[in-house]
C-alpha cells in the first residue's frame, strides 16, 4: 500500500450552512456549473423553514423594500432585494407546483407543508449537482494559497471560495450557534453586536403584577419606541403574557428597540377615548369601567382601573371632564419599559452580525480577504416580521451565488 496521502477534495465553493440562505445559493451556484460543497452540522435539513409560519412557511412578502430592514448600514441591502424580487421567488415555487396564498399585509405562506419549499430547495441543489455533508462540523477554517482549507467531521477539503450562511444565534435548540461571528472575526471583520430580535419583551415581575390576570388578551394597538432618525411604528395585534407582551406589535418593535428605552402604545388607536368617554356622559348613567368596556376590552378596562376603584365605580355624570381625560391619555399613550426579553430561545432571528460596511452589497464578498462571502441572518441585516427575513436570505443568496467564480480546480 502506497504511503502517499490522498489528495485532499477540491470545490470552487464550499457554503456553511444548510439553511434557507445555504440552500438558495448552493442551489443558483451548482446550476451555473460551479463544483459546490453544502455542508451544515445540524442533524436536519433546513429546520427554520420547517418551523416557519406554524409549518406553512412565510417565504416571502410581496410588498418588501429596502425600508422593511434595520441594519446598522441602512442602504447595503438595497442591491441584492433589487436584483431578486419576492416576484422571483414565486416563479421558483410556480415551477415546482408548489401551491400559496397571501394572508395580510403581503405575507405568502405555503397552502400545505414547508417541507414543499425545503424539498423544492433539495431538488435544485440536486439539479446543480450540489454535494451535501450533513450532518458535519467544520472545526477550522485557513485561507490558503489557492482558496481556503477546512477541517470537517469528514476530513479536510479545500474551496477556491467560501461562503458563510450559519445563520444567527436564535432558536438554538435547533442547532444555531455563533459559528459564522466567530469565523467572521477570526478573518478580521468587526460583527455588530448580536441580540435576540422578533421577540417577545418581558418586564420585572413587581411591575408587570398587575397585568399578570391579561395573559391571554389580545388587541390591536400602535406600538413605538426611539426618537427622531430612530424612531419605529407598527400597527398589529399585541398579545399578554404572564410576563410581559408578546404578539406581532412586540415582536416588530423588539427589533428596533433599546435596552432601558419605554417604548410607548396607543391600546386604542384611530379612535378618540377622551371624546367618545365625554360624549357618553351627556347620555350615561354608567360607571365608567362599564363605559369604558364598551370602547376596550373589558378585562384591560378592569385591570386598568383595578387600583383606581373611586374613579371605576363613580357613574359618568359625576365624573370631572378632566378625568376622563386624563384616563383617555393614559390609554392612547401607555409608556413602560421592558427589563428584557424572552431571549434567543424564542426569537425568530438575530438581530445584528457581520459589519455590512466591511461586505460588497452586489456580491455580499468580504472587502478584506477575498474569496470570502457572508450572506443571510449571519449578517447585521434584520427584516420585519411577515416573510422579509426569507426574502433577505433568498436575495443575499442569489447576489452572492451569481458572483462566485469557477476555479480551474475541479472535483
Amino acid at each position: 500500500m502506497s504511503s502517499r496521502t490522498a489528495p485532499f477534495p477540491n470545490f470552487d465553493v464550499a457554503i456553511i450552512g444548510a439553511g434557507a440562505a445555504g440552500l438558495h445559493c448552493a442551489a443558483i451556484a451548482g446550476q451555473r456549473g460551479l463544483s459546490v460543497l453544502l455542508i451544515d452540522h445540524a442533524e436536519k435539513v433546513a429546520e427554520k423553514i420547517r418551523i416557519s409560519g406554524g409549518g406553512r412557511c412565510n417565504f416571502t412578502n410581496r410588498d418588501t423594500t429596502p425600508a422593511n430592514f434595520f441594519s446598522a448600514n441602512p442602504a447595503f441591502c438595497r442591491s441584492a432585494l433589487a436584483r431578486y424580487t419576492p416576484q422571483d421567488f414565486i416563479a421558483l415555487m410556480q415551477r415546482h407546483g408548489i401551491a400559496w396564498h397571501e394572508k395580510h399585509k403581503g405575507q405568502l405562506f405555503c397552502d400545505e407543508s414547508s417541507d414543499a419549499v425545503i424539498t423544492m430547495q433539495l431538488k435544485e441543489c440536486a439539479t446543480g449537482s450540489v454535494t451535501h455533508w450533513q450532518p458535519c462540523a467544520v472545526n477550522a477554517v485557513r485561507q490558503g494559497d489557492a482558496g481556503f482549507e477546512l477541517d470537517t467531521d469528514r476530513g479536510t477539503l479545500r474551496a477556491a471560495q467560501l461562503v458563510v450562511a450559519s445563520g444567527g444565534l436564535s432558536i438554538p435548540k435547533i442547532g444555531a450557534s455563533d459559528f459564522g461571528h466567530r469565523l467572521a472575526r477570526q478573518f478580521g471583520h468587526r460583527i455588530i453586536e448580536p441580540r435576540p430580535a422578533l421577540v417577545p419583551l418581558t418586564f420585572s415581575a413587581a411591575s408587570w403584577a398587575p397585568f399578570v390576570a391579561l395573559a391571554g388578551l389580545s388587541l390591536e394597538v400602535r406600538v413605538e419606541t426611539g426618537v427622531g432618525k430612530n424612531r419605529a411604528q407598527f400597527t398589529e395585534d399585541l398579545l399578554f403574557t404572564h410576563r410581559g407582551l408578546s404578539g406581532p406589535a412586540i415582536l416588530q418593535i423588539s427589533t428596533p428597540w433599546q435596552p432601558n428605552t419605554p417604548i410607548r402604545i396607543d391600546l386604542a388607536p384611530g379612535s378618540a377615548l377622551g371624546a367618545a368617554l365625554l360624549h357618553a356622559k351627556q347620555g350615561s348613567k354608567r360607571k365608567v369601567v362599564n363605559e369604558l368596556a364598551e370602547l376596550i376590552p373589558r378585562r384591560l378596562a378592569e385591570a386598568w382601573l383595578a387600583d383606581r376603584s373611586d374613579l371605576a365605580e363613580r357613574p359618568l355624570p359625576d365624573s370631572r371632564d378632566r378625568d376622563l381625560s386624563a384616563l383617555a391619555a393614559e390609554l392612547q399613550a401607555w409608556a413602560l419599559t421592558p427589563d428584557g426579553t424572552e431571549g434567543y430561545r424564542k426569537a425568530e432571528v438575530t438581530a445584528g452580525g457581520v459589519d455590512t460596511r466591511e461586505l460588497s452589497s452586489q456580491s455580499l464578498q468580504s472587502q478584506r480577504v477575498a474569496g470570502l462571502f457572508f450572506i443571510g441572518e449571519v449578517v447585521d441585516v434584520t427584516g420585519w416580521l411577515g416573510g422579509y427575513n426569507f426574502q433577505w436570505a433568498w436575495a443575499s443568496a442569489a447576489a452572492c451565488a451569481r458572483a462566485l467564480q469557477a476555479s480551474h480546480v475541479r472535483l
